[in-house]
């Protein structure tokens, strides 16, 4: 959309895309479009789950019927000579939910699910354990933690995954007045326990806020990966000596596309 016709409305309205698949060469530097009919009614906010060459699809809302449908969501790459071969399988005993969490468990490809929605005013309060291997995806409901009122009587919650078995949830503070900017932040943790035959999830949950702490601003400053005792020594001087040895090495470095 061209800047001189952006408007608050119309840039600020959900429109359906046109659903397709792009596969990127970083390598050579090009960008190829596909359309598969399996995604023709389009969807967002979902999750994507990758094991090796296929990519797991897992609920999501569609704007045109206003549904979130228990749909899955196979997509496998074949990177053969020549051009890419892409297919699509659809399976209806996925996941009803959207805006969900997806928080690293036991193996590479072990998955906690929790948070999100399963209807436009209620939260999906379970969690989900999923298992991708080279059969394909196996899915299995979990007891979820004993979640705190503020939780609980929230209508909105949203959040991310932290470390591994791990998830930061946020809830706004209602009241009446509501107060501006203030949130509460709870921490998810999953821990296996038994056996490797036979390992089952446990969850908790513990807040994260604190009595003194204000609510975060725009200007905050957020310091991450450091320990906050380093912040003291920050200003004296010594704390901004350079030294090629604290450098990290740019081969290990990832990047999000």
């Amino acid at each position: 959309m061209p800047p001189a016709e952006r408007t608050t409305e119309n840039w600020n309205c959900v429109v359906d895309c046109p659903p397709q698949v792009y596969l990127i060469d970083l390598e050579f530097g090009c960008c190829s479009a596909h359309t598969l009919p399996e995604l023709t009614d389009g969807q967002s906010f979902h999750l994507a789950l990758v094991r090796e060459d296929c990519v797991y699809f897992l609920g999501g809302h569609i704007l045109s019927t206003d549904c979130r449908p228990p749909r899955l969501f196979r997509l496998r790459v074949e990177l053969l000579l020549g051009s890419p071969v892409l297919s699509c399988e659809v399976f209806n005993d996925g996941l009803s939910i959207t805006s969900a969490i997806a928080t690293s468990v036991g193996s590479a490809h072990e998955y906690m699910i929790l948070g999100g929605y399963q209807s436009e005013s209620e939260k999906r309060m379970q969690c989900t354990y999923v298992s991708l291997d080279d059969v394909g995806i196996r899915m299995e409901p979990r007891e979820p933690p004993q979640w705190s009122s503020e939780i609980s009587q929230s209508r909105t919650w949203f959040g991310g995954s932290l470390e591994k078995g791990s998830a930061l949830i946020m809830t706004p503070t209602e009241g009446n007045p509501a107060p501006p900017d203030a949130h509460h932040f709870y921490q998810v943790s999953f821990q296996q326990e038994g056996d490797a035959d036979d390992p089952t999830q446990t969850c908790s949950q513990e807040s994260t806020e604190f009595e003194d702490s204000a609510p975060l601003e725009d200007s905050e400053e957020l310091y991450f990966g450091r320990d906050p005792n380093e912040m003291e020594f920050s200003s004296d001087g010594e704390g901004d000596t350079y030294n090629e040895d604290d450098e990290e090495d740019e081969s290990q470095t990832g990047y999000w596309i």
